[in-house]
């Protein structure tokens, strides 16, 4: 039987593990599976459109399906989730404790249009009042010179957006005094090193929690991506990566609950595995459109309000058509 030659770019993670080791297969493929990081993945797909089925940036792709201009579909293949409050850094001298001291303040981020900065945009403007026109946006590369958006985008008038120095880097920046604060997903390397570089949001785990509580929205950072002349060809290809993507995911959350010998290196794995079921359900990760409706609605109003999408998506038009009913059976 003919399988269909397909090459998969991932990150690793314990929800593509079982697809890497071939546990799950993903049915009627010949998968070349290929672990990037993200980053990489991100540039050589947008840039390129190098691979027939990726992981990438929600933000990307939203910004992409809104201008009609991405040969890419996604399915409702969530690999990357995230709360964002814990990506905000300040600099402790400041002043700055709360999110109303950042306005007017210079605040970092590698890329206006990253998801994470995003998330943290709507956030600050849902939950604390402050709007994207209330601060000075720098951007550039958090460790290395030279980072420029992938995607050019066109915020709202009055917003204040400015690139760095070609030789700065948004880490010096913030030890320095040149920006106040940094957004972005990876710790920087001077916060831990340097006691000055500290978190807006110490308890930013109480912070994130009280958020799903009050809004039902896990922050959905990648999608899952498929060449659209593939599914043109192969209709029943959406389906077939969403059961296999799926069922690695489950077999992920299902070993976390193995505590004889622990799966992780977290001594606390299992208290973990219970606080987190108490308040986010048992299935935490959720995949398919309506389990994650919320969240989704959510992430397309802040890309149209901050002018990255040039118009206001539906949940309905985001994803490969019949692969929500793949998660109802």
């Amino acid at each position: 039987m003919n399988r269909l030659p397909l090459t998969v770019a991932l990150s690793e993670s314990d929800r593509v593990r079982a697809l890497f080791d071939g546990t799950i297969a993903i049915e009627g493929v010949d998968a070349n599976l290929l672990a990037l990081p993200v980053e990489e993945i991100f540039f050589r797909a947008v840039t390129n459109q190098e691979f027939d089925v990726c992981e990438l940036s929600f933000s990307s792709y939203m910004i992409g399906l809104s201008r009609g201009a991405l040969p890419y579909l996604a399915l409702p293949v969530f690999l990357s989730r995230a709360f964002r409050h814990s990506a905000i850094y300040v600099h402790a001298d400041r002043n700055i404790r709360k999110p109303a001291d950042l306005i007017g303040r210079k605040v970092g981020m590698p890329e206006y249009q990253l998801t994470a900065c995003l998330w943290v945009r709507g956030l600050l403007a849902d939950e604390y009042g402050v709007q994207p026109k209330d601060i000075h946006w720098r951007l550039g590369g958090v460790e290395s010179p030279g980072r420029k958006e992938k995607i050019a985008v066109a915020p709202p008038p009055g917003v204040d957006i400015q690139t760095i120095g070609p030789e700065d880097t948004l880490s010096a920046m913030l030890l320095d005094g040149r920006i106040d604060a940094l957004i972005c997903p990876r710790a920087p390397s001077i916060f831990r090193k340097e006691p000055k570089i500290v978190r807006l949001f110490a308890d930013f785990r109480a912070v994130e929690r009280a958020y799903f509580a009050k809004t039902g929205v896990f922050p959905i950072m990648h999608v899952v991506a498929v060449r659209q002349s593939l599914i043109e060809k192969n209709p029943w290809l959406p389906a077939s990566l969403c059961k296999a993507f799926g069922a690695a995911k489950d077999r992920a959350l299902h070993q976390l609950d193995e505590v004889a010998a622990l799966p992780v290196a977290l001594p606390w794995l299992a208290q973990e595995v219970e606080e987190t079921r108490a308040l986010m359900g048992a299935d935490w990760w959720p995949y398919g459109l309506e389990k994650s409706r919320k969240t989704l609605e959510a992430a397309l109003r802040h890309s149209f309000e901050q002018g990255l999408s040039v118009r206001k998506l539906s949940v309905e038009e985001l994803f490969a058509k019949g692969t929500d009913e793949q998660f109802k059976i």
